[in-house]
């Protein structure tokens, strides 16, 4: 399963599911984001069953990334019950996204 590109109003509605959200905040022009993307999209393969991986592209909701609080891009926030209950910025690879995912949930 690929990552979802979503908008604001998406995003209201995915973080009130009792599944976990991954987001990526990204943007086009992001250099970095476009490095991390395919490790990003093989996290969405492995765990789409499990959590919904998303992206919101800043430049497209620059109010959601405000509101999220978002400063540096990429930056992975991972939602449950309606909370971020963790953030990584710019992770190097697949394997520290996996790591960030376990350690927030607990796992």
């Amino acid at each position: 399963m690929a990552a979802v590109n979503i908008n604001n109003q998406q995003f209201q509605n995915l973080i009130k599911e009792d599944k976990p959200v991954l987001v990526d905040y990204w943007a086009p022009w992001c250099g970095y984001c476009r490095r991390i993307g395919p490790a990003y999209e093989k996290v969405a393969e492995q765990y789409g069953e499990d959590i919904v991986v998303a992206k919101v592209n800043i430049d497209e909701e620059p109010m959601l990334a405000q509101q999220e609080r978002i400063e540096v891009i990429p930056t992975l926030v991972l939602y449950h019950h309606g909370k971020a209950i963790g953030s990584i910025v710019a992770p190097e690879s697949k394997a520290r996204i996996d790591a960030f995912i376990s350690e927030s949930l607990g796992k």
